[in-house]
């Protein structure tokens, strides 16, 4: 019996201020914050993550964010390509059609540790995670809950994820 291929699995990550949430967070949360964090997931060759138009995928370090600030070996994972296609159109009609976005409760990160943890079993670092309850935590985050709740992020250069062999 041949062994199963392995796919490697990455987690990119992407500082969303660019540096100013380490510098300004202390200031203005009274907590210090590393970064504001957008995830993807990297396997099969595309770089796939979820926002508010839904699932998109293109090349590693494809979107106009660039290459990302960090990533993260999640592991390996048997799923083939075409089961992988299968199953992101399964949850972009479900969980992660871009109605469904919402910064802070069903976001990119939300996305990506479904992700990891369907190809790998495993769970995407806590730090990422939690960072909305973090944010949510403070007196300042409470306040600018209602203006948050209204941004969509949806990083452009990527394309839509859809049924495999364009079907409908």
């Amino acid at each position: 019996m041949e062994p199963p291929n392995l796919y490697p699995v990455k987690l990119y990550v992407y500082d969303l201020s660019k540096g100013l949430a380490r510098r300004l967070s202390p200031i203005m949360l009274g907590k210090q914050l590393e970064g504001i964090w957008h995830t993807s997931i990297v396997v099969h060759k595309d770089e796939f993550f979820f926002g508010s138009g839904g699932i998109s995928s293109c090349p590693p370090g494809g979107t106009l964010l660039g290459p990302p600030d960090s990533v993260v070996d999640v592991g390996s994972t048997e799923v083939t390509e075409e089961i992988f296609l299968e199953y992101l159109s399964s949850l972009g009609e479900s969980l992660f059609r871009g109605e469904a976005y919402n910064l802070f409760e069903h976001n990119c990160n939300t996305f990506s540790n479904e992700v990891a943890q369907f190809l790998t079993g495993r769970k995407i670092p806590s730090y990422i995670t939690d960072l909305p309850s973090e944010v949510l935590s403070t007196p300042f985050g409470q306040a600018l809950r209602p203006l948050l709740d209204s941004i969509q992020i949806q990083p452009p250069g990527g394309n839509a994820v859809g049924r495999p062999n364009g079907q409908s």
